[in-house]
């Protein structure tokens, strides 16, 4: 992961389509209203000012996680910091990118 890929707005269908066989979870990191406005289902919420707060919980699912959010800003800087903490994460960027494969 290059230096400012964090700022792109979100990973390829493909990628999606490859993490979520391997059983990712998917992290909104919207705020709340944004989250209950429409939102990934089974879709996990932590807002991307609490993650630090909750990498540890993130790292006890065991599982690859699909970092999204409304255009792919706040979850590519969300994968930027699981990333450095060793969560096998993808920037899904906008959740309806998800949500689109999901539908597939």
């Amino acid at each position: 992961m290059g230096f400012f890929d964090f700022l792109k707005p979100g990973s390829s269908e493909n990628e999606i389509k490859e993490y979520l066989e391997k059983g990712a979870v998917v992290l909104d990191v919207r705020t709340l209203g944004e989250y209950q406005d429409g939102h990934v289902k089974g879709s996990k919420h932590i807002t991307l000012t609490t993650v630090p707060l909750n990498v540890d919980e993130i790292k006890s699912w065991g599982k690859p996680v699909i970092a999204v959010c409304k255009s792919g800003g706040r979850s590519g800087q969300a994968t930027q910091f699981l990333s450095n903490h060793g969560v096998d994460v993808l920037n899904g960027g906008p959740w309806q990118n998800v949500a689109s494969v999901l539908e597939q």
